[in-house]
């Protein structure tokens, strides 16, 4: 099942449209040119998680896009509606779409959908992930120099991290890292990079630099919070390769699939601590909460 709510100006909580029939214009400009912007988020029990953390990254996405999207609390009343709407279900993701709309209209599409997650994420948190470093190809200083690439902004365009998970499953990985072409690590093609170190007592969890044009996880920032609190001490980079070869964890986290510990790199097997995991898993969930 499938909840589709499109946010109208005439209809305060939304308007509810049937997922089993089109909905989006061919002439949109989401399809014709992947022009637009999402996030997506999990709902546990009926809660949505990290809800203002979304639309905070959403409205800077939108900055950069130079798009204008409806107000967070239209956005707000428009999940509640796709949430109550859903069947009752342990986990659900909710994503919410604005694309600039049809050609020539000049006003956007907006929406929220609600369905069940698959069940590749909860495999790959339990039986973890082999990876692959693929070069993005780009230098680590490009999002400063080149703004229109658009690196800090979570927009539509998603083929080519679409064909880096391909890439990475046809040559039997399960995901992937990007390195940018001066060697730095930055970040999966839907997820943050995590490693942990633990060095006479001190426990370390570092995730690379949000300047080297990767986009700020929300999933990473509540884990940090909360771990901070826990004792952890937090790390920003920069990393490079043989960091996470040295590690005693890496993870990929992200907020659907929640944190997938790395269990190999371009064939190298990597520590991989369940007791860390547990913890750090626990923590995220707390963190979302807040």
């Amino acid at each position: 099942m499938t909840v589709l709510v499109f946010l109208d100006p005439a209809l305060e909580n939304g308007r509810i449209a049937d997922a089993t029939k089109p909905q989006l214009m061919a002439t949109d400009l989401g399809a014709t040119r992947g022009d637009g912007i999402f996030e997506s988020l999990l709902a546990v029990d009926g809660v949505p998680r990290k809800v203002q953390a979304h639309l905070d990254r959403l409205a800077s996405s939108a900055r950069i896009m130079d798009l204008d999207i409806p107000p967070s609390d239209a956005w707000e009343r428009a999940i509640a509606t796709a949430v109550a709407e859903h069947a009752p279900a342990e986990e659900l993701v909710l994503k919410l779409l604005v694309t600039r709309g049809v050609e020539g209209a000049e006003r956007p599409t907006a929406w929220v959908q609600a369905s069940l997650p698959g069940s590749l994420g909860r495999d790959q948190r339990q039986e973890g992930l082999d990876v692959l470093l693929l070069d993005r190809g780009y230098d680590s200083n490009i999002a400063e120099r080149a703004p229109w690439l658009l690196l800090g902004a979570k927009t539509l365009s998603y083929a080519v991290n679409m064909a880096a998970l391909r890439y990475a499953k046809a040559n039997g990985a399960d995901d992937v890292i990007f390195t940018s072409t001066d060697g730095l690590v930055l970040e999966g093609p839907t997820s943050t990079v995590l490693m942990a170190t633990v060095r006479d007592g001190v426990r370390t969890l570092t995730t690379p630099l949000l300047e080297n044009g990767i986009l700020p996880g929300t999933s990473q920032g509540a884990l940090f919070n909360a771990a901070a609190d826990a004792g952890w001490q937090l790390g920003y980079g920069p990393l490079e390769p043989h960091h996470l070869l040295a590690a005693d964890a890496v993870w990929l986290v992200s907020s659907i699939r929640l944190l997938a510990p790395v269990k190999s790199i371009d064939g190298r097997a990597i520590p991989v601590s369940h007791e860390m995991t547990e913890e750090l898993t626990a923590l995220l969930a707390k963190g979302s909460r807040e």
